[in-house]
């Protein structure tokens, strides 16, 4: 029983992780500092995904899903979880070049875009606050 609960809260901070990858861009504008655990996520994420290596919590919930006398699965994390919903049957190459492009330049434009409007923001801070003369 742990064992069972342990591979679901697994389950659960993986998928986390997934989508910190995928939309943790957007949360860098309203928390700047956060880039610096988005952008080694995302490093992390998309060369695991290009490499075609397992993620190390794959393994780790397989072995307690057996341990606690649940079947295992073939493939990683993505191809059991997310594959079937986010690419349904009959899905062609194509339109996953489409969908992978579109995931990856939504994360460009979030960071542009903050590029550009924080960066007059900063000089400000930077600069410290003018004072006033009396």
């Amino acid at each position: 029983m742990l064992y069972g609960l342990a591979a679901d809260l697994l389950v659960v901070v993986h998928l986390g992780f997934v989508a910190f990858v995928v939309l943790g861009g957007f949360a860098i504008p309203r928390w700047p500092r956060l880039a610096w655990a988005h952008l080694p996520a995302v490093a992390w994420g998309v060369g695991i995904e290009l490499t075609g290596a397992i993620c190390p919590l794959t393994p780790l919930e397989l072995w307690l899903r057996m341990e606690a006398g649940a079947a295992g699965y073939e493939g990683d994390f993505i191809a059991h979880y997310l594959l079937p919903v986010l690419y349904p049957a009959g899905l062609t190459r194509r339109a996953q070049f489409v969908l992978g492009a579109l995931a990856c330049g939504i994360n460009v434009a979030v960071y542009g875009w903050w590029l550009h409007t924080a960066r007059p923001a900063r000089r400000g801070r930077i600069a410290g606050p003018r004072r006033r003369r009396l």
